[in-house]
């Protein structure tokens, strides 16, 4: 029983990374908004973005999977050279924004806990994300990140720490509420591009390859279609868990800052670090420490996810060399990219940059090239001249599109929302 367990554990991979670098520290600012801002009020939105997360990520899985290359070579394969560039320079400022953001976050934890110099903590954090993956071999590595999932369970551990009116909650889960102010439409925005975020596309079909580096030799299903259905099959499960994971985490993020920093008035957070300080005087110092380390711990997960998707991205689009199992010299263009991203993060914390601005728009930003992404993406995986036999089923279409356009109505009702406003100022 313990083997069987062991070895179905063992298939769980780039679906349950994915799933949990989406909760990463300037994820858990944007939940922490809505639960302190709204209450209960943005719990639905976790809810209904779970099954569109998980279609479009098998979507990204799969492309990796049957072509045996990442998103970005794909995408320059059926889109003009314009059009990938276009969108993989966006997902490398909004990536690189987003690892600053997450730095920034991750070292005032540890101030927060211990004390001391928060500049001298980002500089530190960004230093060993980016000697992890240049120097430890991609099959360790993994299994880093895999017990690194484990912080995220610190978010639950302070739900129970607290009273919670399960009856509401349910509510708030099951019954959307709809506001049209411009504050809570951005604000959805940031909750669906931070949670259905363009890196974890990129990550994903990146990771999936590795895969098949490792198990089968690089060669993709539609070269070698004997065992597809096995990997199909654990695309499946591994992607349906792992989102899963990181949607149960961020409602329970959104639960905690709901039941705690709302009910008490203090609607005015910002940064996941101001959360865990809020959550000191109310929640007392066990819930406030389980904060503070899961905003540690999910940093470290997802810094390497953000720097590696972007990597990823940018090495495909020019055709360089790109693998986490490759040696430096043999891939000095992929990790340039992931030392530029995590180095330039760490820069951006000594900026006069707003970082509370610059992370909600960087999740604004994820949102609205997230529809172009996703509509390029549903053409790749339809298309039998690059999937060939494997071009996904109606299910999957309907999820995919599904999904496609609830981001892009998010996004659409925001700038009308934003343009109404500006007129009435100008008025």
């Amino acid at each position: 029983m313990k083997k069987t367990l062991a070895q179905w554990l063992s298939k769980l991979g780039p679906g349950l990374i994915t799933g949990a670098a989406d909760d990463d520290p300037s994820g858990i600012a944007t939940y922490s908004q809505g639960g302190a801002q709204y209450g209960f009020g943005t719990l639905w939105t976790l809810f209904f973005t779970y099954p569109l997360m998980v279609g479009i990520q098998v979507i990204s899985a799969r492309i990796g999977c049957v072509t045996g290359r990442g998103l970005a070579a794909n995408l320059a394969k059926t889109n003009s050279r314009k059009v990938t560039l276009s969108l993989v320079m966006l997902l490398l400022v909004a990536n690189t924004i987003n690892i600053g953001a997450d730095l920034a976050a991750m070292a005032d934890a540890v101030k927060l806990v211990i004390g001391g110099p928060r500049h001298i903590y980002a500089i530190a954090l960004g230093m060993i994300c980016l000697l992890l993956q240049v120097f430890i071999p991609y099959q360790r590595y993994v299994r880093v990140l895999k017990w690194l999932t484990l912080s995220l369970f610190a978010y639950v551990g302070t739900v129970f720490a607290s009273h919670v009116p399960w009856g509401e909650v349910l509510h708030g889960t099951l019954v959307p509420k709809l506001e049209f102010s411009q504050d809570y439409l951005l604000l959805i925005v940031a909750i669906f591009g931070t949670t259905i975020s363009p890196y974890l596309f990129f990550w994903q079909a990146g990771q999936e390859v590795e895969e098949l580096k490792l198990q089968r030799d690089g060669a993709s299903l539609r070269k070698s279609p004997e065992d597809a259905q096995q990997h199909l099959h654990r695309i499946n499960i591994d992607t349906a868990l792992g989102m899963a994971f990181s949607n149960i985490i961020a409602f329970f993020i959104m639960l905690t800052t709901a039941v705690t920093l709302y009910t008490h008035g203090m609607h005015d957070i910002q940064t996941s670090a101001q959360a865990a300080e809020a959550l000191r005087p109310i929640g007392g110092e066990f819930t406030f420490f389980l904060f503070a380390a899961g905003i540690l711990g999910t940093g470290m997960l997802a810094v390497p996810v953000l720097a590696g998707s972007a990597a990823y991205a940018v090495a495909e689009t020019f055709r360089w060399s790109s693998s986490l199992g490759m040696e430096l010299k043999s891939a000095k263009g992929f990790y340039a990219i992931i030392a530029l991203a995590t180095l330039v993060g760490v820069l951006l914390d000594f900026s006069p940059i707003d970082p509370v601005k610059a992370l909600l728009w960087s999740a604004v930003i994820n949102g609205i090239i997230s529809v172009p992404l996703m509509i390029a993406m549903m053409r790749i995986g339809t298309q039998p001249k690059v999937m060939g036999k494997f071009v996904i089923g109606a299910r999957l279409k309907w999820l995919g599109w599904l999904a496609t356009g609830v981001m892009a109505l998010a996004v659409l009702a925001f700038g009308l929302t934003s343009l109404n406003v500006h007129f009435r100022l100008l008025g």
